[in-house]
């Protein structure tokens, strides 16, 4: 039976849908487990890494598992009928793939030819094993199919040519009760992808399922034999538990689907979120016309479909599938009617449908990610969720200026600043943080991190990270450390800012006294205009506090600000306003790696060594102060910090036959490769020539001959050796 609503379709069959099957034959069977308590195991999209399905139940302590869809059924054969999209898709996912590999595969300068000579079934599915018998379910499995399934692996069970011991396929014709912790539980199952337009074209597929090319979606007549299967087997002492790939939460004829089946519970899959959530209807509408509403969108876009292919269907149906067919409408019909619907009986309650509360939805993320287990016991159903859940440790390292401002924050407990001022928030006008401690180094405007990111202009490639429900991967070695990294970088920023303020003083002289040579006008007379050095007015007075810490008061209402009177005001500057800026170089893009090279690489090869990454990378830099080693270290810019992590990621592979050091840059590191040292202090004693050089100095046994400041400071003359160059 094809559909005419589609330009080609993918089916090589007869037009005229078979029907293999007897008439009116279920197939049902009644699996007894401990009936004082038991376990079930529910996952999604499994992905073809069958053996682990022992693993996760023997975790779970499970008697059984409930597996909806996204199986891996695919063989070796399976592989010429995939199309390249699909096969892409397969390979993307598929968790029998190294992620080195995987990302070779999928680099976009390899043609669609090269996943598909390099990729076997080996590497997206265990199915093979498991019919062979090499992996042994140890537990029984049921399970639907999902939307990337091969149609004629899946007739070949249908047809009885395949059976494996303890996997059991649940579709539209097959069922099973499974008695356990006093709960008769009837499953029904449908498989699938829904796809309005393609209710009505099997591809591949003989009789009631569909699919082709690697994927597969839900029929009409799939549904209507299911609703029949359903009404053979009712049992009012049973309770019955749906499972689909596809989710009644999000598809208005499956939750449809669900109220014909007189569904007790649902799961289903197909969402791929890193959370399962666990829900009825009443809890997500606001009020009972939101679920008719969904109800009524799902039949719409079905009704489109049946009106464009009604005349081409009647005429190839027999009269069993006609019996499905009006089975299935029937379901596409059935729209619970309105409390508020006019010629309702005055002073009578509108009846409710059972299942606007009734009725207990879970949609399941997949197997990698989390799971939920129904623990039965004396006719109760209690259900456990385990979900992965996002990541959350990047904003630890995220300064409070790019942290989004919610709708509410008059009342939050966070201060709300506009872009450009200091990172410190404000007393006067903001709701106070809890803790009464400042905020930690890697919060604040030091020199490190700049305290606002840099401007989303349209050629830069930059744009802020974002923080609002989207998943931020970090290795798993450095969320390890994290505690250790804060530590060592508060004592880095106290030490820096004490070298930062002598540096300041001491600029502060040279600047004097260059001043002085230049400027030989008389007393009273004004010097000629020359280039200064930036002065930010905002920064503290001579006279005031010298730590570094203070930060002045700055307006927020920019409306109201007025020059002062004699017409001096701040340079524009691209300082945040924390701290005097003490070069005229611009703030670093906080989304830089240093890159250590124990072989020279070029540019093209450093961007090669990034593979996927390197599509984030908008700016490569090597240091010029290194005579003859310019070309085994460079500074790689990312557009933004989810590009800058999938860089990190590539720590520890290869780049021309050495194995680079990674780490992401700050202007500590920026500072120290300038002047010829590897990222430590000098006269401190952590690089070449630290206590050693500090006492020979003293002793007047070094080259140069003048000791070592008592304050670990570098020696100002050009001709003192650097503590990093060596002999």
């Amino acid at each position: 039976m094809q559909s005419l609503s589609r330009p080609a379709s993918t089916s090589t069959r007869p037009t005229a849908s078979p029907n293999p099957r007897p008439q009116y034959q279920v197939n049902t069977q009644t699996k007894v487990f401990d009936t004082a308590q038991g376990r079930l195991l529910c996952i999604a999209d499994i992905r073809g890494r069958l053996s682990a399905l022992n693993d996760l139940a023997r975790e779970a302590n499970a008697s059984a598992i409930i597996h909806t869809g996204d199986f891996g059924f695919f063989e070796a054969s399976s592989l010429d009928r995939i199309n390249d999209r699909t096969l892409r898709h397969l390979t993307m996912y598929s968790p029998l793939i190294p992620t080195a590999q995987r990302n070779h595969l999928l680099a976009p300068e390899n043609p669609p030819s090269t996943i598909r000579s390099t990729v076997t079934i080996n590497l997206l599915s265990e199915f093979p094993l498991l019919l062979s018998g090499q992996i042994k379910l140890q537990v029984p499995v049921y399970t639907v199919w999902g939307a990337c399934e091969d149609v004629i692996v899946l007739e070949k069970f249908r047809a009885g040519q395949y059976e494996i011991e303890n996997l059991h396929v649940i579709d539209e014709a097959t069922t099973r009760c499974l008695d356990i912790g006093g709960v008769k539980l009837r499953l029904l199952g449908l498989g699938g992808a829904l796809v309005p337009h393609k209710m009505f074209d099997n591809g591949d597929g003989n009789a009631t399922i569909a699919g082709g090319q690697g994927t597969m979606w839900t029929t009409a007549l799939q549904i209507g034999e299911l609703v029949d299967t359903a009404q053979r087997v009712y049992d009012p002492t049973e309770t019955r538990l749906l499972v689909t790939h596809a989710s009644p939460g999000r598809e208005g004829i499956i939750h449809q689907l669900g109220l014909v089946l007189k569904a007790d519970l649902t799961i289903s899959a197909g969402l791929h979120f890193r959370y399962a959530s666990s829900y009825n209807e009443f809890s997500v509408q606001a009020d009972f016309e939101g679920l008719r509403h969904k109800l009524i969108v799902g039949k719409e876009a079905f009704d489109r479909v049946w009106e464009s292919v009604k005349s081409q269907v009647d005429t190839v149906i027999d009269d069993h599938q006609r019996v499905l067919l009006d089975k299935a409408l029937s379901v596409i019909e059935r729209i619970p009617g309105s409390p508020n619907r006019p010629g309702a009986p005055a002073g009578q309650p509108a009846a409710e449908e059972p299942a606007w509360k009734n009725c207990w939805n879970w949609n399941l993320c997949d197997a990698a990610y989390g799971s939920l287990v129904l623990d039965i016991k004396d006719g109760r159903v209690s259900a456990e969720l385990k979900s992965q859940g996002f990541n959350y440790a990047y904003r630890r390292t995220v300064t409070p200026s790019t942290v989004a401002a919610t709708p509410s924050s008059e009342t939050s407990g966070l201060p709300v600043q506009p872009s450009g001022e200091a990172a410190t928030p404000k007393n006067a006008g903001a709701t106070p943080l809890a803790t009464e401690k400042p905020l930690p180094p890697h919060l604040t405007g030091s020199k490190s991190k700049p305290a606002t990111p840099p401007p989303a202009s349209g050629g830069s490639g930059r744009e802020t990270p974002k923080l609002n429900g989207q998943q931020q991967q970090q290795p798993q070695t450095q969320q390890q450390s994290q505690a250790a990294a804060d530590k060592a970088e508060r004592e880095r920023a106290k030490r820096e800012r004490k070298k930062e303020r002598k540096q300041q003083e001491r600029a502060d002289r040279e600047a004097a006294a260059n001043a002085n040579k230049e400027g030989g006008t008389a007393s009273g007379t004004a010097s000629p205009a020359q280039p200064r050095a930036e002065v930010d007015l905002t920064s503290p007075p001579p006279h005031g506090p010298k730590s570094g810490k203070a930060t002045p008061e700055v307006s927020t209402t920019g409306g109201d600000f007025k020059a002062p009177e004699d017409g001096v005001t701040s340079p524009a500057t691209e300082s945040t306003g924390a701290r005097t800026p003490t070069s005229r170089r611009p703030a670093r893009n906080p989304w830089t790696i240093f890159m250590r090279m124990p072989n020279p690489a070029n540019e093209s090869e450093v961007r090669e060594f990034f593979g996927d990454a390197k599509e984030g990378i908008i700016r490569i830099s090597y240091p010029a102060n290194f005579p003859g080693r310019s070309q085994k270290m460079c500074y790689i810019e990312f557009g933004d910090e989810e590009a800058m992590k999938a860089g990190l990621a590539k720590q520890g592979e290869k780049l021309n036959d050495s194995i680079p050091e990674l780490k992401q840059a700050t202007d500590r590191e920026s500072r120290a490769a300038e002047n010829g040292h590897r990222g430590t202090f000098p006269g401190r004693g952590r690089g070449r020539g630290g206590f050693a050089a500090r006492g020979f100095a003293s002793a007047g046994l070094t080259r140069g001959g003048a000791p070592g400041r008592a304050n670990g400071d570098a020696p100002q003359s050009s001709d003192a050796p650097k503590a990093s160059e060596g002999s």
